[in-house]
């Protein structure tokens, strides 16, 4: 299955996207606020691979002058309907629609990775002012949480990719996977974890694992049939039908200088 047909698995399942997806804190605001140099209120910002608008409404509720920017045309209407005062445009990262040197903070949350690095990496610096913010982020499952491990080992058994829980990399090595050290005319890099959580009913996070494209990309009986083992198996771990979701948020930034 390739990359593209991956990222354009989510148009046909953005509702279950926009209903189950977790958020993000408030510290990670507070932490673009604080790597950025000032505060959000005011700031003109685009989200790149907005989706229905998880990271677009924090931004806007912050006060930030925000325009996102979505390829998928499934999503996109989803955005339109979530947050129909914040303006959205179709595109995607390797190719921005916006002028030059026009924003203070440029953002990508969890759509990094469906960028092509050297493409994306130059058109951020091109829109961004010098002294402008770039910031990645990726929710990440904590790991040394037991029963989250496990889960994570029986997902990518069954579907051979890993579905965003992975390792936490130091500073040198998330700079490289990124593709931020190649990035022309870039400052200094930070790398950030933001631990947190949240508590939801099983059928949420059952259904926000199945939004994610690895089983999106799945033949639907399969996938219906691990969501179904995994119930049964997280029933017993939970008999009072709430789980506690737990993740780390790893935050990149750099600046145009």
């Amino acid at each position: 299955m390739t990359t593209v047909s991956r990222a354009h698995s989510f148009n046909a399942a953005a509702a279950q996207y926009a209903a189950n997806r977790p958020s993000y804190p408030p510290a990670l605001l507070d932490a673009l606020e604080e790597l950025a140099g000032r505060p959000l209120a005011g700031a003109r910002v685009a989200d790149v691979g907005a989706g229905t608008g998880i990271s677009t409404a924090l931004l806007h509720a912050r006060g930030a002058h925000v325009v996102a920017v979505e390829p998928g045309e499934g999503m996109a209407a989803q955005f339109r309907q979530t947050l129909p005062a914040v303006p959205i445009v179709r595109g995607d990262g390797n190719a921005l629609p916006l002028a030059d040197a026009s924003l203070d903070l440029l953002t990508y949350a969890q759509s990094w990775h469906w960028t092509t690095p050297d493409q994306s990496g130059p058109e951020a610096m091109r829109v961004l002012r010098p002294g402008g913010t770039l910031a990645l982020w990726w929710n990440t499952t904590a790991l040394d949480v037991p029963w989250i491990a496990a889960q994570q080992a029986r997902i990518a058994n069954h579907v051979g990719v890993h579905t965003g829980a992975r390792q936490r990399p130091d500073q040198a090595r998330a700079t490289e996977l990124s593709g931020l050290a190649a990035l022309p005319g870039h400052g200094a890099v930070t790398l950030r974890h933001i631990r947190w959580s949240r508590r939801v009913p099983l059928e949420t996070h059952l259904a926000n694992l199945g939004s994610h494209s690895a089983f999106l990309v799945l033949d639907q009986t399969d996938a219906e049939a691990f969501l179904t083992e995994e119930h049964t198996r997280l029933t017993t771990l939970f008999p009072a039908g709430t789980v506690e979701e737990t993740y780390v948020v790893e935050l990149l930034t750099t600046t145009r200088t």
